[in-house]
């Protein structure tokens, strides 16, 4: 408990909090639409923005939110006319920005520990400015999801009554496409590039699990998120373990605890069939 009086556990906690919360309700659409294998290129992809980010003596976060973006979009450009399946296209920038992301690396001087921080990430090593930079983007993130509420909740349940209703759902998909890949950036120095795109799908996944309607498991899945973050943190903290890794394998621990919850829902649910 003496930890919680210094400014770094603070401020992890701060970052946490918000990030549990940002890729948990992200993670909702994201489980949902069977969006899990994009969020996984698109974080990957941020490790060529935070290469250029290195390279140009640039901010990493301002790159890397470009450079996410610009991958998020093209995704769904070559997606969009179904020339290629959008796992394809997932597959092509996935392989290609990790590609650019070393070959950038390779023109730089010398040894760079930030640049491979990124990689894994360490929550506790962020700054004031890291977290307020989190909290802008979290607040734009969860204010234009609670705008587009009713938008983002027909498309995901019913894509061609939304189209048929005259939504314009081509640019609330590139919409959705970019509030995920800035939220992937405002996450990946705490939680790690290899790593942030479990954090969005587990935790929605759990809830996804035991809730019998959308927004039992928005509200579960942030339960989820924020409590894996906090326990993960604080795990890693007393026993000396990487924070980022950790918050993920506690995420994973409770996606299995209600695998196993709902398994015995349903058998409980079954009909017992008399003995012959």
């Amino acid at each position: 408990m003496d930890l919680l009086h210094y400014a770094f556990m603070q401020r992890a906690l701060l970052s946490a909090t918000i990030i549990g919360t940002v890729c948990a309700v992200i993670g909702v659409y994201v489980v949902l639409r069977s969006m899990s294998f994009i969020g996984a290129g698109i974080a990957h992809a941020s490790f060529g923005g935070v290469a250029l980010g290195f390279l140009s003596g640039i901010n990493p976060l301002f790159t890397t939110i470009l450079f996410c973006i610009a991958t998020a979009w093209g995704i769904a450009f070559l997606s969009e006319k179904r020339k290629i399946h959008e796992d394809s296209a997932v597959g092509i920038f996935f392989a290609s920005t990790m590609a650019l992301g070393i070959l950038l690396i390779g023109l730089m001087k010398g040894y760079n520990a930030d640049l491979f921080g990124y990689l894994f990430g360490n929550i506790l090593a962020v700054s004031a400015g890291d977290v307020t930079f989190s909290i802008i983007i979290a607040v734009l993130v969860l204010g234009l999801i609670w705008f587009f509420y009713k938008e983002f909740l027909l498309m995901t349940f019913d894509l061609e009554m939304a189209q048929v209703t005259g939504l314009p759902t081509r640019s609330l998909n590139l919409l959705m496409m970019t509030l995920m890949a800035v939220t992937i950036v405002i996450s990946i120095k705490s939680v790690g590039i290899v790593l942030v795109s479990a954090l969005i799908v587990t935790p929605a996944a759990s809830a996804y699990l035991l809730s019998s309607d959308f927004k039992s498991m928005m509200r579960l899945s942030v339960l989820f998120g924020v409590a894996s973050s906090w326990i993960g943190l604080l795990l890693s903290v007393w026993l000396n373990l990487a924070s980022g890794a950790t918050i993920v394998m506690v995420a994973t621990l409770l996606f299995f605890i209600c695998y196993f919850i709902s398994a015995q829902r349903k058998r409980l649910k079954q009909p017992e069939h008399a003995s012959s």
